[in-house]
């Protein structure tokens, strides 16, 4: 294990200090400075090597925490990202997105700070693409079968990794320019710049995965082509329709889905000529929905010139430290300042925007907005508590409510769920034989190490369909549930 007595004498966490905020939005790179290999050591010896390391439930790819923690701590780099990367494909995109669920379930965290795990996992990841251990992996040899993986975001590129490996030959198609996915498109550069995946893809090139950017399947090449021109085909198209917000004033200009924003900021910031891009300079903006993607436009709106930035929730604001209803092992729901709400900003909770308000050219100018209230079990506007917030510029980032459905429902005949996801067996395959769903799409909206692990569960499961068995391992089954630590 760690240092045996770390915890007792190291029982603060320390994290790498975020750079300084007038200097970092202006510029597009991450916010965090280099850390310290003395602090990382110091951190990764407070790991206590549980007789039950309830981590290992706490993340869905049930990363080996305590073993590379021992290694780090006794600076063996190389061995600890070999053991980092048996479990997971891509740290170097977990390690800086992720929610760390795996720190929630730390056991040290029962009296302290739980251990900085996720830092010491992007920090093992970084010294080995630094040190050139991150090498191609090629098999062995050719199975001769051939697998289609369509969408190229986490679990579209663990699928296609994991079965490259296995003797397969394996296209991603891609409908957007790049590969990546919301890992491209939708990450801000300041949370994830765009290297961290060109890295790995050069990795993936190596060891023989192809990738088709610019293909649309469904449309450029139809869902039941595709299947007939492969053996095997993983759906992992994401989640990608966006919760809408239909009320009066919608049809303003100004208004638009906070992915729509985010992309044409990422394809900018790539070097890409935008035309008529979505841009918040010099604007009121306000941002409606306090998730991720809420924080992912707060950053970039910042970043680019905007003259306020509100951010409505139509929740409370959650507590501080961990709630009762949400004890130790769960994932709690806590109060977080990301680095774009430390940017600058207003925070506002308990909102309903009850109608978009516009000028004479029919341009959004403003909201209004009133408190909630509960009602029959719903959170309603409450009468008399309406007020208007100026906006030039409104972000809709409610969530998502599924996968795009109508090529793959005409032309494969998918069924889908009354959720809207794909509709898949304990095998992750769909209705349609030989095509699989792994996933946001299959799975629903979900954090980006749920998506790595059933990606490399419908790899082993599509390996088993072609092959009759497998060697590939298998985190995950579909029916794993997202909340707590509980496997269904």
């Amino acid at each position: 294990m760690a240092d045996p007595k770390g915890f007792l004498k190291i029982t603060e966490r320390e994290l790498p200090k975020r750079r300084p905020v007038p200097v970092r939005i202006m510029d597009w790179r991450e916010v965090y400075e280099p850390g310290d290999s003395a602090v990382l050591r110091r951190q990764a010896g407070r790991c206590m090597d549980c007789g039950v390391p309830f981590c290992h439930q706490g993340c869905p790819l049930g990363n080996l925490i305590p073993e590379w923690n021992d290694l780090m701590w006794r600076g063996e780099g190389r061995s600890a990202i070999e053991r980092l990367h048996a479990t997971n494909n891509f740290p170097e995109f977990t390690g800086r997105l992720c929610p760390a669920p795996c720190e929630s379930a730390c056991v040290l965290g029962i009296n302290q700070p739980p251990v900085t795990i996720k830092q010491i996992e992007v920090s093992t990841i970084d010294e080995a693409f630094a040190n050139g251990w991150v090498e191609a992996e090629p098999p062995g040899r050719l199975t001769g079968k051939t697998v289609a993986v369509v969408g190229s975001g986490p679990a579209g590129l663990a699928a296609a990794q994991q079965l490259t490996r296995a003797g397969h030959t394996v296209a991603v198609y891609e409908r957007d320019d790049r590969i990546g996915g919301l890992l491209r498109y939708g990450i801000p550069d300041f949370k994830m710049e765009k290297r961290h995946i060109e890295a790995r893809l050069r990795q993936m090139q190596d060891e023989g995965t192809r990738f088709r950017a610019g293909v649309e399947i469904g449309k450029d090449i139809s869902w039941d082509a595709l299947r007939a021109r492969y053996d095997a085909v993983v759906v992992a198209t994401g989640s990608t329709l966006p919760r809408d917000l239909a009320i009066p004033g919608r049809d303003l200009a100004g208004v638009h889905f906070a992915m729509e924003y985010l992309v044409e900021s990422n394809k900018a910031v790539a070097g890409d000529q935008v035309a008529n891009q979505i841009h918040a300079e010099g604007k009121h903006v306000v941002v409606i929905g306090g998730g991720d993607t809420g924080a992912d436009c707060i950053g970039t709106a910042h970043r680019q010139g905007a003259l306020s930035v509100t951010n409505l929730a139509i929740g409370k604001q959650p507590p501080s430290d961990r709630p009762d209803t949400q004890p130790w092992p769960m994932m709690p729901t806590v109060f977080e300042v990301a680095s774009a709400h430390e940017e600058g900003g207003e925070r506002s909770y308990l909102a309903s925007t009850v109608e978009f308000l516009g000028n004479e050219a029919g341009e959004v100018r403003a909201l209004r907005v009133a408190e909630t209230e509960f009602v029959d079990g719903r959170r309603v506007p409450k009468s008399g508590t309406e007020r208007e917030i100026p906006a030039d510029l409104v972000l809709i980032a409610m969530g998502f409510t599924g996968p795009e459905r109508t090529e793959l429902e005409a032309q494969l005949g998918t069924v889908f769920t009354d959720r809207g996801n794909v509709e898949r067996a304990d095998d992750y395959q769909t209705t349609a034989p030989g095509v699989f769903v792994a996933g946001d799409a299959g799975r629903g909206q979900s954090l980006i190490v749920w998506a790595i692990a059933e990606g490399r569960a419908a790899a082993a499961a599509v390996d088993r369909y072609l092959m009759g068995d497998t060697d590939l391992p298998a985190p995950v089954r579909p029916t794993d549930v997202a909340i707590g630590l509980q496997r269904a």
